[in-house]
Formats: structure tokens, C-alpha cells, sequence
């Protein structure tokens, strides 16, 4: 995923917000989640990425919201913790994109970069 030098600073920016909180700074990716994005590659842990955000995120439901993404299997769902973009609630709080608006391209895309640069970074750094 291209971003400008903008939008890199503020995600770089965003990241370095997010490790001072004790809880988002806890995820980490575990050795077969590494494997996994070694088997997959990242383009298509990207396209998982998309799908996870289009499925559970693009739309608020109260009934679910909070509870739509597992905390462990995937290292979208880690990474998504990590980076606050687990949940409507979530996303409100870090990112004041209101809960009940239906979430555009462009928003949609933020948080793809998101997740995939907290994944870039863990996976870089282990």
C-alpha cells in the first residue's frame, strides 16, 4: 500500500502513541503468525486485511461492536488491537471516525495502513 510522506509521519506518529499504552503495546505477533506471513506474504495478508475491515468494521452493529475481532489466530486480529482498529468503539476513541458512519475508501484504506504498518514493523523488528 503507497502512502505519502504525510501519511506515513502520522501513522509512524500514531504507532508511537499507541506503544505508551500498557494495553495496546502488550500485542505482539507469535512465531507462527510470523511463519504465516512468511508462508501467505504480505499481499495477501493485505487482502485478509481488507476483508477483515469490509466484513467487520465498515458497518457499526451495537450487538457486536467490541466483540468482532479475536484476540489471537491471525496477525490482522493481533495487529488490530494493537492499533486500536479493533472495533467501532475503538476507532470513535483514537481516530474520531464516529461509530454510526459508514466507513469510506479512504477511511477504509487509513486503516489497512494502519494495521499493515504495526504488522511491518513487529514482523521487521522480531
Amino acid at each position: 500500500m503507497e502512502l505519502n510522506d504525510k501519511q506515513k509521519n502520522f501513522i509512524h506518529n500514531k504507532l508511537v502513541l499507541l506503544k505508551k499504552s500498557k494495553f495496546r503495546s502488550s500485542f505482539h505477533l507469535r512465531k507462527y503468525m510470523i511463519q504465516y506471513i512468511q508462508n501467505k506474504g504480505m499481499d495477501k495478508i493485505e487482502e485478509h486485511c481488507m476483508a477483515f475491515i469490509d466484513k467487520n468494521l465498515s458497518f457499526y452493529s451495537s450487538l457486536k461492536d467490541g466483540k468482532q475481532t479475536p484476540m489471537k489466530n491471525h496477525p490482522v486480529f493481533i495487529a488490530q488491537h494493537a492499533t486500536a482498529t479493533c472495533c467501532r468503539g475503538c476507532l470513535e476513541k483514537w481516530y474520531h471516525i464516529p461509530k454510526e458512519k459508514i466507513l469510506d475508501d479512504r477511511e477504509k484504506r487509513f486503516i489497512a495502513a494502519l494495521i499493515l504498518s504495526w504488522i511491518e514493523e513487529e514482523y521487521n523488528n522480531r
